[in-house]
């Protein structure tokens, strides 16, 4: 079993999470049960699967639940995209953190997937 918290992908999807949650908390009311609660549906989830694959016995189960979570974390990268289009974001912030973790995530299921010499 791994420590997730010693994971770099993990901590930065956790502080991703946390941003989305505090994004999301100024959106229109109308939009709670609509873009709101599937931005931090998928946050959570992205973060979740991370936590749920380091819990894993094997490598083959880690690599599907990093699998999960990077899909997780490209749903919030287009949901933000969206959020900025329709005036929901200004800032850039934290578009550019849901892209870094998908950019870790990306070179963690590199590395395990890699043959090792």
């Amino acid at each position: 079993m791994r420590n997730h918290e010693s994971l770099k992908a993990f901590q930065l999807a956790d502080l991703l999470a946390l941003a989305v949650y505090k994004a999301t908390a100024t959106f229109p009311k109308d939009e709670r049960f609509g873009l709101t609660a599937q931005l931090r549906k998928a946050a959570v989830s992205c973060v979740s699967n991370i936590v749920e694959g380091a819990a894993r016995n094997t490598e083959a189960d880690f690599l599907h639940f990093l699998d999960m979570a990077i899909g997780s974390g490209r749903e919030v990268e287009y949901q933000l995209s969206l959020a900025q289009r329709l005036g929901f974001l200004s800032s850039e912030a934290i578009k550019s953190q849901s892209r870094e973790v998908c950019m870790v995530l990306s070179g963690l299921i590199q590395s395990l997937r890699s043959p090792r010499a």
